[in-house]
């Protein structure tokens, strides 16, 4: 288990969170799909081992999560309980390298949303 856990130079960025009006918007079958490419960046990533070997069981766990993050009715915790995000991530060697390149993947994602999931 890592006992360091990883926190950016200057502290955790400090973002605001989503508009809980994302869900509407998107829908929760784009919110799955956008997680499952997500994913497949991942699983062809440099931090690939960082996840569970059934990466389509971790992109639908995932999305349950986001879509109570961005406004819909929270799938994740009606399932699995608190998600106890900090837990979940300490077994992990995150770095900044890691973290920038989980970021590059989530931004390529993020670059054909607004027209692949109505993302806005």
């Amino acid at each position: 288990m890592n006992s360091d856990f990883y926190v950016p130079p200057g502290g955790p960025p400090q973002v605001a969170p989503p508009s809980r009006d994302i869900y509407a918007l998107m829908g929760e079958e784009n919110i799955f799909r956008m997680l499952a490419d997500f994913y497949a960046e991942l699983a062809n990533s440099p931090i690939r081992g960082m996840f569970p070997n059934d990466m389509e069981r971790a992109s639908r766990k995932s999305a349950m999560f986001f879509v109570g993050l961005l406004g819909g009715p929270p799938l994740y915790q009606q399932k699995y309980g608190s998600p106890m995000l900090r837990a979940r991530h300490t077994p992990f060697p995150i770095n900044e390298e890691a973290r920038e390149i989980w970021v590059d993947c989530f931004e390529r994602v993020l670059a054909e949303a607004p027209a692949k999931y109505n993302f806005p």
